[in-house]
């Protein structure tokens, strides 16, 4: 076979010129066999291993069919949980960015109104939870039906939290000439009857890696009870001194007692786990995936489907009772081919756990001898030297963008009438630039945020400082740089 390349696709160029930013050098195996069939628009079913480029495999396609002058949704996105929802939308978003694509995520515990003021603008694509999305339906403030292409994320996980009948009511809303596409790690009974009696002769995509992700974490256990747990923890972290990890408990208590632990034995983690608050659970993990922090405690909230990238070191401080989920939290490390090692603790009582997880991974996990004072002394230097230094904030998408995108605000809204167009005219009319040059336009009640592309960002902020828009001079500014372009910049990167 040739070599892989994107271009090998009916790709148009905003599409190639986002994936060249976003650093998608060739497609991965799934998406070779994605991109192609979903851009014939055919049913799909897709099994493929953790990290290995799902996401983008639906939302190059996805973003490529998009009909830019509907303002309607025309594609709809189930995610089990809020924070891969956050995830989806932020691919997608980026993907589509040349292209202009609006992208909006739907999910509980935020508010209703603020949904409902970004569904009324332009949607192209709608990615939510199950329960939220219902919500919209049913309040008459999301419309589907023109949605042709509808994509059921971690099918199986919707079966353990009990999604599948609303999964069915949601397709009941769309169109019959729309095209499906399910992606699940397993296959049981009640998701084969889910595709048997809504897909239209499906085609089957099942990617097995000749390196799989098992293979590339070296796996190993120790056997300790329950009251030296912690303080084995405090060893492993000092021998190991990751320069990144995240700890897996079983339950938000144990989360919590174990950050209270290492506070006070001068590691600083920090905790994620269903009790928080939706915004300070989004925070911790945007905040750990751009590297302002090391050690994060989880429960499996965040063992499912979320892409952090250069996670060295797993630890599963409880055993999960599900083998699977001992498969995704392992999987957070050794992402896009690289290396990663899992350590689990346990007690002897948990043979049987252990046997399952065996079977399932197949693999073998080393039993250990736990690290002896003199081993946890010796590395001790190393790993203050760790916690010392800052870590290194890592390079996101959006600011692979910078360079080429400068996002303006507009100070006036919906509450001055302010349309899109407006915008759009006035930006216009500025020597050097076209339409092709305007990104994105989000309009809310007193603020207009526009994005322009192709490097013409200073051209247009300078002509809007004295140029009228909708009649009238307005107050233009360079929108505000985040928290973590700030630490990015400092650090001189």
């Amino acid at each position: 076979m040739s070599e892989l390349n994107f271009k090998n696709y009916k790709l148009s160029n905003e599409i190639l010129k986002a994936i060249d930013i976003l650093g998608y050098r060739e497609p991965t195996n799934v998406q070779h066999q994605v991109i192609p069939t979903l851009l014939e628009k055919k049913d799909l079913i897709i099994q493929s291993e953790t990290g290995s480029g799902k996401t983008a495999a639906f939302a190059i396609p996805i973003c490529e069919l998009i009909d830019w002058d509907n303002k309607n949704p025309q594609t709809l996105v189930i995610t089990p949980t809020r924070e891969l929802a956050l995830q989806v939308k932020e691919e997608i978003f980026h993907i589509g960015r040349f292209k202009r694509i609006k992208v909006e995520a739907i999910f509980g515990k935020t508010s209703f109104e603020g949904q409902l003021k970004q569904l009324r603008q332009r949607c192209h694509v709608v990615v939510g939870t199950p329960g939220r999305l219902i919500d919209h339906l049913q309040e008459g403030t999301l419309n589907l039906n023109q949605v042709n292409t509808i994509v059921i994320d971690e099918a199986d996980e919707m079966l353990k939290m009990g999604f599948i009948e609303q999964i069915e009511t949601l397709i009941e809303y769309l169109p019959d000439n729309r095209n499906m596409v399910l992606l699940s790690a397993t296959m049981p009974e009640h998701i084969e009857s889910l595709c048997k009696n809504y897909m239209k002769d499906p085609i089957r995509i099942d990617v097995k890696s000749e390196d799989m992700v098992e293979n590339r974490i070296q796996q190993v256990r120790y056997i300790v009870n329950n009251q030296e747990k912690k303080a084995l923890l405090r060893d492993i972290l000092i021998v190991e001194h990751p320069e990144s990890c995240i700890i897996f408990a079983n339950m938000k208590t144990v989360v919590d007692e174990i950050v209270e632990y290492l506070q006070k034995k001068d590691i600083f983690a920090k905790k994620l786990h269903g009790g928080m608050e939706q915004k300070d659970r989004i925070k911790t993990i945007t905040d750990f995936k751009h590297g302002f922090f090391r050690y994060l405690v989880a429960t499996d909230v965040a063992a499912r489907g979320l892409d952090i990238d250069d996670i060295a070191l797993i630890v599963n401080y409880d055993l999960p009772r599900d083998a699977e989920v001992y498969t995704h939290r392992i999987g957070r490390s050794a992402r896009q081919q690289k290396l990663g090692k899992a350590i689990s603790l346990m007690n002897e009582k948990e043979d049987q756990i252990l046997k399952a997880i065996v079977a399932n991974a197949h693999n073998s996990i080393t039993l250990l001898v736990p690290p002896t004072k003199e081993q946890v002394k010796s590395n001790y230097n190393a790993f203050k030297s760790v916690m010392k230094n800052a870590p290194e904030i890592k390079k996101t998408a959006g600011l692979e963008f910078k360079e080429e995108i400068m996002k303006l605000h507009i100070n006036a809204g919906k509450k001055t009438k302010m349309r899109a167009g407006d915008v759009v005219g006035a930006i216009c009319g500025i020597s050097e630039v076209t339409a092709n040059d305007i990104g994105i336009i989000s309009i809310v009640d007193v603020s207009t945020f526009v994005e322009i592309l192709n490097n013409k960002g200073e051209i247009v902020f300078s002509a809007l400082q004295s140029l009228p828009i909708k009649g009238r001079i307005r107050k233009v500014s360079k929108a505000n740089t985040s928290e973590y372009e700030e630490k990015y910049y400092k650090q001189g990167k």
